[in-house]
């Protein structure tokens, strides 16, 4: 399932333009010298990969604790219906609640930080700024934070999480470079591709889940298991 992080972080960095572009477009990196520049993207993205894979293995941990559970096939496919139902669900009836009311205090500080750090040119100011993006809210990472959990251990938590920052790279990269190399209709398009990725991803948790034994896919549930001794009959 790891392949599917990579591709939602490619298609979800369409998304990361509209929310994230800005900060990457006024990274205070040196727009003389391309290679120091080039450096200085890097270590941003550095900073978010950090963000991803810290959040990563605290959700990986999390989700061993459901296979320690014998809960893990169960897990998969309940992850796999809530990220259908994230995207099928109108924004419109999230709206309604404020789901990050209870950390706002938190959030309001990390945007104070982030804006103290556009001030400064170093490497370190760089990897502070991807740091703390890595935290905001972000509706993208909080369907990719199901996969992390779905991966039923921190080191894959971690995996998962870092692969998924990484498809979002190319794009964010671009931006910094070029801010009007994707027109508005492109980006629309891409838009609303993403809803269908979202949902074939959670396909592929729920089959996962099912253990219908069909290899790569949907393992059999005997296969999903690790245990110390072969199953012989």
């Amino acid at each position: 399932m790891l392949y599917s992080a990579f591709i939602f972080g490619l298609i979800s960095s369409f998304h990361c333009i509209g929310m994230c572009g800005p900060i990457a477009m006024m990274l205070p990196v040196d727009r003389t010298n391309q290679t120091k520049k080039a450096i200085q993207i890097i270590t941003y993205h550095l900073g978010r990969l950090t963000a991803y894979g810290t959040i990563g293995f605290v959700f990986g941990l999390l989700g061993k604790g459901f296979l320690l559970a014998g809960l893990q096939q169960n897990l998969s496919i309940f992850i796999g219906v809530a990220m259908i139902l994230i995207v099928l669900i109108p924004d419109k009836i999230f709206a309604k609640y404020n789901f990050s009311k209870p950390v706002f205090k938190l959030i309001s500080k990390i945007k104070t930080a982030l804006g103290s750090q556009f001030r400064n040119k170093s490497f370190k100011s760089l990897f502070t700024i991807g740091l703390l993006n890595g935290f905001l809210p972000c509706g993208m990472v909080y369907v990719a934070l199901f996969g992390a959990i779905a991966m039923q251990s921190e080191s894959l938590g971690v995996l998962y999480m870092i692969l998924f920052g990484l498809g979002t790279v190319p794009l964010m990269s671009s931006v910094v470079y070029v801010n009007s190399f994707i027109t508005l209709p492109i980006r629309n398009r891409i838009q609303k591709a993403i809803p269908y990725v979202a949902v074939c991803i959670g396909c592929l948790f729920i089959l996962r889940g099912l253990g219908l034994g069909i290899p790569y896919i949907s393992p059999s549930n005997m296969s999903l298991f690790i245990q110390a001794d072969p199953n012989c009959h």
